[in-house]
């Protein structure tokens, strides 16, 4: 007697639910994309009990006969493909036949449908997928399907489900994906009879603004892309956005829902030292390929795809990506600017060698408004009379005119960053510029950090991060183009390792060379350095290279980083400025010209914001003179 026995169907139903209908969301997704296919443009969704008591989604598309409504709930009947070659040029969201027959078998499954050409619509019920009950039914054109007690005849997945907060924000994300991906379509929800929304706009930044709040669509930077094999469109957010999750990141592939890891590195990586360690971007991003490019027969689920050439999908997406980061002004609280075309003409002589860029090819001005701004910044001509204006000696005197002194207090305290601006003591060469001086106004504050008048307002720059900034990217360029970096010492120095220092230092010797340290074994774990980068302070060539390989050992214990990338980032921490260094304003102007020469100035290469400003908008507001 055979042993082998072919499955009743509703047994198979069950076990290709548990593929299929992993959670309540899954039904949500499956259903929605039955109602787009459809053509609706109008779709409500309600749910109770977070989608365990009940799931109801109503649409106004093409609605079905009575011989498809019956079919659709048997597995593998569909209306999207007929053949293994229509999966190649697939355009539906949905294709497999599985979703309804699953659902239905686990569920009380109730589907009302009605065409436009017919007058009276259709209800079929059914009880854990048997169908128990056919009727007609008055009702408006399209499709409303209600899926009650979830799970209710397979407990053991019922008991797993998660609690009602979980997969309610699962149910949310779902349809808030859709929301953006159509915004064509009239969307509603409801949860437990209350209203979450009614989406009738088809502006995407609007619904942006209803589920992430007022102003959000303002810090979208918007992305657009195309050519005969790819075309990409849509938004990303800055990186004051940026979270610690990936639930905000949204990528669609053909108006596709899709999970791709391919595509989130390549953006983590794009934005680069603009997001601090473990925070992701939001993204909500369309690519459009043409189908057979494309894999969407990957998981019964339909969130994973694969593409048929990724290397060349990546090598298109990624550069696009970049370039368009890469152009934008991210310091944070920034404001509008003009859209002014400003092309500075830089010096790069300077007496203090540690902040140049010496000898670096292929360096360019990567923020054009903003450093066009601070170039700017001293040229307006100011709205008062100049013979009424208080001398600068005279405003930052104490005590002032009324006899009033602000204790010192408020200065140590750091209670705000104008109070410490304006009541600190600053010397005269640097606080009073030459009425006929054309450079911008610079100010140290604390021998911390650089204030500098922009032509909108005020630019406050942390020097420290700003040099680490400076000194990194040099790093990696003298590293991956070989531009001579070393000078010569006049007596070499002895370094003695230890045995887990020396470890490290062979592993990254050759680099180290390349970075334009000269080094030469002296003894089993001893080296001389004969010669050091531009950027190493004398005196300190020693102590530069052992905390570098210090932190260099922390960072490969804690982070996930390329060698090069991961020694760049200890060289420009450990040798970068200090707060507490006082600069010549010669010195302050070199640093931030350098800065604007960078590929990222915002941020630091751990991630710390480098710029801050405030609008003259801001500060009259400040002022309460708004």
């Amino acid at each position: 007697m055979a042993i082998i026995a072919r499955l009743p169907d509703i047994v198979a139903n069950k076990i290709s639910a548990g593929e299929v209908v992993q959670r309540p969301a899954s039904v949500v997704k499956e259903l929605i994309e039955n109602c787009i296919d459809a053509g609706a443009d109008r779709i409500t969704v309600t749910i109770k009990d977070a989608g365990k008591e009940l799931i109801r989604i109503v649409d106004n598309g093409a609605g079905m006969l009575r011989e498809d409504a019956l079919l659709c709930v048997e597995r593998f009947a569909t209306s999207k493909i007929t053949g293994v070659e229509d999966l190649d040029t697939l355009q539906s969201l949905g294709f497999r036949g599985e979703a309804l027959a699953s659902i239905s078998s686990v569920s009380h499954f109730e589907l009302k449908t009605r065409t436009a050409k017919d007058l009276l619509g259709l209800r079929l019920r059914y009880e854990g997928g048997i169908l128990a009950e056919e009727s007609g039914v008055q009702g408006e054109q399209g499709t409303t399907i209600s899926v009650r007690n979830l799970f209710f005849n397979v407990p053991a997945r019922r008991k797993f489900l998660k609690s009602n907060a979980t997969e309610y924000q699962h149910i949310f994300e779902i349809v808030k994906s859709f929301a953006l991906a159509y915004p064509e379509i009239e969307w509603r929800m409801f949860s437990d009879d209350e209203e979450l929304f009614h989406l009738k706009t088809p502006d995407i930044l609007d619904r942006l603004n209803v589920f992430y709040g007022n102003d959000f669509a303002a810090s979208m930077i918007e992305l657009s892309e195309e050519n005969d094999y790819l075309s990409i469109r849509g938004f990303l957010g800055k990186p004051v956005m940026q979270k610690r999750r990936k639930l905000d990141q949204y990528f669609f592939i053909n108006r596709r829902l899709v999970q791709n890891r391919m595509l989130s590195q390549a953006v983590q990586q794009a934005y680069g030292d603009l997001l601090v360690e473990r925070q992701t971007p939001f993204v909500l991003l369309f690519l459009g390929i043409d189908p057979s490019r494309v894999d969407v027969n990957v998981h019964p689920a339909k969130l994973e795809i694969r593409f048929d050439d990724e290397r060349s999908v990546r090598n298109m997406f990624y550069p696009v990506v970049k370039r368009t980061i890469q152009l934008q002004d991210f310091s944070p609280d920034i404001q509008a600017l003009e859209n002014d075309e400003f092309h500075p003409s830089l010096s790069r002589d300077s007496s203090f060698r540690k902040l140049g860029f010496q000898d670096t090819p292929n360096r360019s001005i990567s923020t054009g408004d903003l450093y066009a701004d601070y170039r700017e910044g001293t040229f307006r001509e100011p709205a008062f009379s100049k013979s009424s204006a208080l001398k600068q000696e005279d405003m930052f005197s104490s005590p002032s005119p009324s006899g009033y002194v602000v204790p010192d207090r408020a200065i140590r305290e750091g209670d705000d960053v104008l109070s410490s601006l304006l009541l600190s003591r600053l010397s005269e060469d640097e606080a009073v510029p030459n009425p006929q001086e054309t450079e911008p106004k610079i100010w140290q504050l604390h021998n911390k950090y650089l204030i500098c008048q922009i032509r909108t307002g005020l630019m406050i720059i942390d020097q420290h991060v700003a040099h680490e900034r400076v000194l990194y990217e040099r790093a990696v360029d003298v590293m991956h183009q070989n531009v001579p970096n070393s000078q010569q010492l006049l007596f070499p120095q002895k370094v003695e390792f230890r045995t887990w220092e020396y470890e490290v230092f062979e592993e990254i010797r050759e680099d180290l060379n390349r970075l334009g340290f000269n080094l030469r074994m002296f003894g089993k774990q001893t080296v001389m350095i004969e010669g050091v980068p531009q950027d190493v302070k004398p005196g300190t060539e020693v102590t530069i290279l052992q905390d570098m390989i210090a932190e260099y050992q922390d960072n490969a214990a804690k982070l996930k980083l390329d060698k090069r990338d991961n020694l760049a980032k200890s060289y420009s921490c450990r040798n970068a400025i200090m707060a507490g260094q006082k600069l010549t304003l010669e010195e302050m102007r070199t640093l931030i010209d350098n800065l604007f020469a960078t590929r990222e100035p915002y941020s630091c290469p751990h991630g710390r914001p480098v710029i801050i400003k405030l609008s003259l908008d801001q500060l009259d507001r400040m002022f309460s003179r708004k």
